[in-house]
């Protein structure tokens, strides 16, 4: 992979320093609840489609108590896309060798009434350059409050860059988290951005952004996780939750644009697919 310049170096030590803030925040709430779960890092690499150095990342996945399966992966991966799949990214058309980092967190909760959550932030390269990602709630039992503070917190984080970017990604996040076969959203929303243009001037604002949005999910998920993961719950809800992540796992195999990217630009397979939940049932 070719060396870094200072926008993407600067883009992948933040994602990096992101995860590993968000890891040690998810084990304290585990060390809460009496588990001595801890994440497991397992690196990997990724080959080009000449065979050389085409990046790579980490995979973080911890297994416990109050998380039943959350994964923190990040990475930094590069080369050319193929030729098909270059047709669909923006300055790929011309020249199809890319650049991208990100960090990309799904969390399933052990609790019915805990919420399960995703988040991501990237940022991209071709001949082009932008930033994506976003927040969303998913819950199996929803609360109107829990709902309500996550969308305040990230309302706030959007309000203080662009008043309108709150309504602008909260719809996109409403059309994107959408089961359109079944006519269902995935969960109660947040807000999804994409392609935030990220040349000359636009880098530094629209970085700040991302990093407000990180910021965000970091100081509201965990507020939602110690609220509700001591309440108790029946087999019943226990049938809602299963239920519901079999919705989760047709959206992020049939719609998700994370699943796809890495798909097709050879990622690490497991890291891929960390989003999918240890059980899910469909009746």
């Amino acid at each position: 992979m070719e060396a870094l310049d200072t926008q993407q170096q600067a883009a992948r030590d933040w994602f990096e320093d992101l995860r590993t803030r968000i890891c040690n925040a998810f084990e304290e709430i585990e060390a809460e609840a009496g588990s001595d779960a801890r994440f497991d890092f397992l690196p990997w690499e990724r080959e080009d489609a000449d065979g050389g150095d085409g990046g790579g990342g980490v995979r973080g996945i911890m297994k416990g108590k109050v998380f039943e399966k959350v994964g923190v992966n990040v990475s930094t991966v590069g080369g050319s896309f193929s030729p098909e799949f270059a047709s669909q990214i923006p300055g790929a058309e011309e020249d199809p060798r890319f650049f991208a980092t990100g960090i990309s967190l799904v969390a399933h909760m052990a609790n019915p009434h805990v919420p399960a959550v995703h988040m991501n932030t990237r940022f991209l390269t071709t001949t082009k350059r932008w930033f994506g990602g976003g927040a969303d709630l998913n819950p199996a039992i929803a609360y109107d409050e829990d709902t309500e503070a996550f969308h305040a917190r990230l309302r706030a984080a959007c309000a203080a860059h662009d008043p309108t970017y709150y309504e602008r990604f909260k719809k996109w996040a409403d059309d994107y988290f959408h089961l359109p076969h079944r006519g269902v959203d995935r969960g109660v929303g947040g807000i999804f951005y994409d392609r935030l243009d990220a040349e000359g001037d636009l880098f530094d604002p629209h970085f700040a952004f991302t990093r407000d949005v990180g910021e965000a999910f970091l100081d509201i998920f965990p507020q939602i996780v110690r609220k509700r993961m001591d309440s108790e719950w029946t087999d019943e809800d226990m049938g809602k939750l299963l239920d519901f992540r079999g919705r989760y796992v047709e959206f992020n195999l049939l719609y998700d644009r994370g699943t796809l990217f890495g798909l097709k630009t050879g990622g690490n397979i497991d890291a891929i697919l960390m989003s999918l939940p240890p059980l899910a049932r469909w009746k």
